[in-house]
């Protein structure tokens, strides 16, 4: 199954369905379900901008459904979308966006960039 790395508090943020749109600087024509996992090192400031102490690093923690992207041309289409992409600018002008977001057990994995695949278990 296709897995996408994320950093903490990226990840979590994702999987309790406060975040609904992850950016990235590049495309992708890939559509459907893929897992979530949390990079092993986190992005600190925005661990501490968020409220997190310490969260999960290196772990597959949830599945999403991508079922669009959509590229921001404009700020004003960006800052749109704030409440739901939680990022500045400097992530990226593609939103990736995520349907059917849930948790699952979380299971020890090395990340990878890009979409990746992960077949140790069928989730």
């Amino acid at each position: 199954m296709k897995v996408l790395t994320l950093k903490q508090p990226f990840a979590e943020l994702v999987v309790s369905g406060k975040k609904t749109i992850e950016l990235r600087k590049w495309n992708t024509n890939f559509r459907g379900k893929f897992l979530i996992h949390s990079s092993r090192i986190p992005d600190k400031k925005n661990m501490k901008k968020f409220g997190f102490e310490n969260l999960p690093n290196g772990f597959i923690l949830g599945e999403a459904d991508l079922v669009n992207v959509k590229k921001y041309n404009t700020a004003k289409e960006f800052n749109k979308d704030k409440n739901k992409h939680l990022a500045a600018k400097d992530w990226g002008a593609y939103g990736f966006i995520l349907k059917n977001i849930k948790r699952i057990t979380p299971i020890s994995a090395r990340g990878q960039l890009n979409f990746w695949e992960f077949s140790k278990r069928k989730i």
